[in-house]
């Protein structure tokens, strides 16, 4: 239960640093252009994990030549999602941006999980999974109007 609960608290967590991220690049974005904006926070990132990688030992990294390589341009995703913020955020506001991202990413993980995309457990799309999502259809649905 408890490592259930820790799972659910990082989850959580995850989700508010995205929120957080969103109104920051909307703001970045306004002010300085998407494009620096993304390169001052992925600029951040890179300090952030080489800081962590350090204070890790290194994990694995001597093994990144044997990633496939959708793992290494996996980046790019990052370039999408900031530059996709920096520009709904100022014109839909944070609360329908982060409900369009998080629309995105349900149909995406339905997939993933559904044909067992990039290595993930095979999960297969079912009667409470398109509940769940016509339901945050409708919630993101009536956050925009």
């Amino acid at each position: 239960m408890f490592e259930t609960l820790l799972i659910v608290g990082i989850g959580l967590a995850g989700g508010f640093a995205v929120g957080a991220q969103a109104q920051i690049a909307g703001s970045m974005g306004n002010r300085i252009g998407g494009a620096a904006g993304s390169f001052i926070v992925h600029l951040g990132g890179v300090v952030a994990s080489l800081a962590l990688l350090i204070a890790r030992g290194g994990e694995n990294i001597s093994e990144w030549r044997h990633l496939p390589w959708y793992m290494l341009g996996s980046g790019v995703f990052g370039l999408v999602l900031y530059l996709t913020l920096s520009q709904t955020v100022p014109k839909l506001g944070a609360t329908s941006a982060i409900a369009l991202v998080v629309v995105g990413q349900l149909l995406v993980g339905l997939l993933i999980d559904h044909f067992g995309l990039f290595d993930a457990s095979v999960r297969s799309i079912d009667l409470s999974r398109i509940a769940a999502a016509i339901l945050l259809l409708a919630g993101a649905y009536l956050m925009l109007r």
